[in-house]
């Protein structure tokens, strides 16, 4: 009997959770449009993950959590607060982001183009190390306010690569790797256990080039010389006061002085929140109608099979695109990508599926902090690409790894017999290392994926074979060499991506376009108990987020023969 209470009570706890989830769930979707008052300040907290665009996390709602920041949200939110004439001015907190350049740079365009508007954007900064990105994106604001007691890092960029061979080599595995070529390095830290001069060439070019870009760009609108600036990254440490003689901000202030200098001494500043205004539903403002343009979204590991919000999956996509391209009344197609690239095959499928869609209508690509191998190839075939200077893309290559875990297994006591009906059945096996031969026929198909890769990419951007192997190789490069070299046609971010579609469809630049954005909201069922909600969060939990990244992204991409792949560790800090 007591065995059957306990069971009824489980049930109705898991009752009652599942209930108050499925209300939280409801009042998120559906709360009222919040209310906007005369000379209302827009107030964005941008510190913490940033990723392309916000999926439904039930379980945040349910604790009345805040949904992930988003860029979409971002962009959609500062075009809004442009043209409302109740919003009189934005402030950006800022905190550390966890973002690349390409992304801050983004909302950086984003500010100044609100201030376009007459309106003003305030930057306030309590305490934050390591703030370069973030610091280069107040240099945009029209002040830069810091905490009294606030600590104000700016110490350039740059950091450690990693490399795991020795500690390998004591446990007992070796990573066999085949490439191409000498600049394909995203096993380099499993094969190597220093820079090669190439790994070192490509990653010294890529910083120094993204280094120069935000020493000049914030140099330049704090008033000041690069020189003079660079002096001030090597010092790197202001506190308060400091800040300001230096010349890095414009006040320090605590949070009621702050609130002073937004809306004027005895004045109350009317505040909305980046998460209630998100409500505001853009036609009401006359933005996001008229005719239709898909803004199509590709963020993450490609590989095949269906994808989710953090996954780019070959068939979901493929999907997508299809879906647009058959739409009559879906008048040109804009690409957002985000990706380091995965599957092989999962790449060219999207990138079929591109070329047919640009037979049909326009199709652009804006391409957000990387696009690179994989990312690169299912844009390629596009009108036209648009990205950021700091963008990474590029990387045209092809990689083949396995482990070799033989010693592994051996001093764990683990032995294996041989059952083999078939010359190559156990060629990917990890009781063994690869022969000569193996490896040799593992290169030649690799080669051949890399054959294919080039020759789609020289006509799609209207060059030669040679051409594009001189600047593939698998080396990256940053939007601003990309575009030098023919690899993409224009810098900018997603609002020109949206213009320069509209102009190849024949739209009036003037005009309104209704976006219609895939991927839409999940069902609540799937998004609870759904096999894609389950693979896109499958992380490793492991103490350090960029070895996390490189872990779950081997783990997503396991079941993939060839791999299409960025280095893992590139992107400067």
């Amino acid at each position: 009997m007591k065995k059957g209470k306990y069971v009824i009570i489980i049930f109705l706890v898991f009752f009652i959770l599942l209930a108050a989830t499925f209300v939280s769930f409801l009042y998120y979707e559906f709360a009222k449009v919040p209310t906007v008052k005369p000379g209302s300040c827009l107030e964005i907290n941008l510190s913490g993950r940033l990723i392309e665009k916000s999926y439904p996390d039930f379980l945040s709602a349910f604790f009345m959590q805040q949904p992930p920041l988003s860029m979409y949200d971002i962009w959609t939110n500062m075009r809004k607060a442009k043209v409302d004439t109740k919003i009189d001015s934005i402030l950006l907190r800022l905190g550390y982001v966890d973002a690349d350049w390409a992304k801050i740079n983004e909302i950086r365009d984003l500010v100044l183009d609100f201030r376009k508007s007459g309106k003003k954007v305030y930057a306030y900064i309590e305490e934050a190390y390591d703030l370069d990105k973030e610091y280069y994106l107040a240099t945009a604001c029209d002040k830069i306010v810091l905490h009294p007691e606030g600590m104000l890092v700016i110490n350039g960029i740059g950091g450690y690569v990693p490399f795991v061979k020795k500690l390998l080599d004591k446990i007992g595995v070796e990573a066999e790797v085949e490439r191409v070529e000498e600049y394909k390095t995203a096993y380099n830290m499993f094969t190597k256990d220093h820079l090669t001069p190439a790994h070192r060439e490509m990653m010294e070019s890529i910083y120094s080039e993204i280094f120069s870009l935000y020493v000049e760009t914030a140099s330049k609108a704090r008033g000041m010389t690069a020189q003079d600036f660079e002096k001030l990254i090597d010092h790197a440490f202001f506190q308060g006061e400091q800040a300001k003689e230096a010349g890095l901000v414009d006040e320090v202030f605590y949070e009621d002085e702050l609130l002073d200098l937004i809306g004027g001494k005895n004045k109350k500043v009317n505040r909305i929140s980046h998460a209630k205004y998100v409500k505001t539903p853009p036609s009401s403002l006359g933005l996001n109608k008229g005719k239709k343009i898909a803004l199509l979204y590709g963020v993450g590991p490609i590989f095949t099979g269906e994808g989710a919000y953090s996954i780019m999956g070959s068939r979901t996509v493929v999907r997508w695109i299809r879906k647009a391209r058959k739409d009559d009344s879906i008048k040109a197609i804009v690409f957002r990508v985000d990706s380091p690239g995965g599957s092989a095959v999962a790449s060219d499928s999207i990138w079929r599926e591109v070329s047919l869609a640009k037979k049909e209508k326009p199709f652009v690509v804006s391409m957000s902090d990387m696009a690179g191998s994989g990312g690169y190839q299912v844009s390629m075939a596009a009108h036209k690409i648009i990205a950021h200077p700091q963008t990474l893309t590029g990387s045209i290559g092809v990689i083949f790894a396995k482990f070799n875990m033989g010693k592994l297994y051996e001093k764990l006591g683990i032995s294996g017999e041989k059952i083999s009906f078939g010359d190559k059945s156990d060629i990917l096996t990890t009781f063994r290392k690869s022969t000569d031969a193996e490896r040799a026929f593992l290169k030649e198909m690799i080669l051949d994926t890399y054959d294919n890769f080039i020759t789609k990419a020289a006509n799609d951007r209207s060059m030669t074979k040679e051409e594009i192997d001189k600047i593939g190789k698998g080396r990256v490069w940053t939007g601003s060499q990309a575009q030098k070299l023919g690899l993409i046609d224009d810098i900018g971010d997603l609002s020109k991506a949206v213009q320069t579609a509209k102009e190849m469809a024949g739209i009036p630049p003037d005009e309104e376009v209704a976006l219609v954005v895939l991927p839409k909201k999940v069902s609540l069922f799937d998004a609870l108990f759904g096999k894609l909600a389950a693979r896109a969060q499958s992380k490793i939990p492991v103490f350090d987020k960029k070895v996390q990244d490189v872990l779950s992204t081997i783990q997503m991409l396991r079941d993939e023969v060839i791999w299409e792949l960025m280095p893992f560790w590139l992107s400067p800090e």
